[in-house]
């Protein structure tokens, strides 16, 4: 089996495609034969050392493809079934071993691609608008970085609550994706401080959804209305530096909190009710996640590179081979 690792952190050219010998799924695990691999932003990060882990790392924790050997206590996942994961680590890969309890069936109207494109991601949106701050009809949200991955869903999955969307984007480039990802107004967050603008058009927010962290924290806060809650679930532009808890108090007393997906997987209940909502709503047409760039697998590194542009308005996908 061929999966990229990194032996030592850097940039993409820190990237290796390595051969191993295709293992053996040990009990409540199953090798699968990799047909996409989404890429994330968090890659990159753990590429960089952003993240500390132990080296080498395999990079990419979600995908979609085919059961190629179950091992006993698999739940009764079986060769020859469609499945997703996320949060496995090694998913730029040819194969990979998936635990059971990281599995989700893929419905018949789910294509390989459009899983990978949208199950962490998915996953993400969905932990952040039902269960972090559950949106209601009344609430009004600000999603950072609404053209990207996660926003763009965090948009669809905030109108289907009821929530009043507010996107922000980087640049003008990017206003007619968060605009059709659902979002009421948009706001190119890079041109100043857009709290005002966001007490302007709705009088302040109920929750401000924040993956770009060091650039817009201090936006953020302004942006809410007493009580609100600010969530940061990532640190696109760098980590939040130390915060006085009494500017919580200055802004309102407002909630901050710094939010991970494992921690809203509580156990096989939570995985399967977020994911299969996920992939229902992508089966449905629910939701859509617009894939912006397909790459072989052998090309892992072009896409860090684009990925960590911020050009990108959509997904990006490794596929080891063409599938659907």
């Amino acid at each position: 089996m061929k999966v990229f690792r990194i032996h030592r952190c850097g940039g993409p050219e820190a990237m290796m495609l390595d051969d191993l010998p295709t293992p053996e799924p040990p009990p409540g695990h199953v090798l699968v034969q990799v047909k996409a691999a989404g890429v994330n932003f968090f890659d990159t990060q753990l590429r960089s050392g952003l993240y500390k882990r132990e080296l080498p790392i395999a990079l990419g924790i979600e995908g979609a493809g085919v059961v190629e050997r179950s091992s006993v206590d698999a739940g009764g996942v079986k060769p020859g079934d469609r499945v997703a994961w996320i949060m496995v680590p090694g998913s730029y890969a040819t194969h990979v071993v998936v635990p059971v309890s990281r599995i989700v069936a893929l419905p018949d109207a789910v294509s390989f691609s459009a899983a990978a494109a949208a199950i962490y991601q998915g996953m993400t949106a969905h932990y952040l608008s039902h269960s972090s701050f559950a949106l209601k009809p009344g609430h009004t949200c600000v999603v950072h970085s609404a053209a990207g991955g996660v926003g763009s869903l965090l948009c669809q999955m905030a109108k289907i609550r009821g929530a009043r969307v507010i996107g922000t984007v980087s640049s003008e480039v990017k206003v007619a994706a968060a605009r059709e990802a659902g979002a009421d107004h948009v706001i190119v967050y890079t041109k100043g401080n857009f709290a005002a603008e966001v007490k302007q058009v709705a009088g302040g927010a109920n929750v401000v959804y924040d993956a770009v962290g060091r650039d817009t924290f201090a936006s953020s806060l302004a942006s809410l209305v007493p009580r609100g809650f600010l969530v940061i679930y990532g640190e696109a532009s760098g980590p939040v530096p130390p915060v006085d808890v009494h500017t919580l108090l200055d802004q309102g007393s407002v909630y901050l909190t710094r939010t991970g997906l494992i921690h809203y997987l509580a156990g096989p209940d939570e995985f399967q009710r977020r994911s299969q909502d996920v992939l229902r709503w992508v089966a449905s047409g629910a939701i859509r996640q617009r894939v912006e760039r397909v790459f072989p697998l052998g090309a892992a590194a072009d896409a860090h590179h684009l990925l960590e542009s911020r050009g990108t308005t959509g997904k990006l996908l490794l596929l080891p081979e063409a599938a659907n």
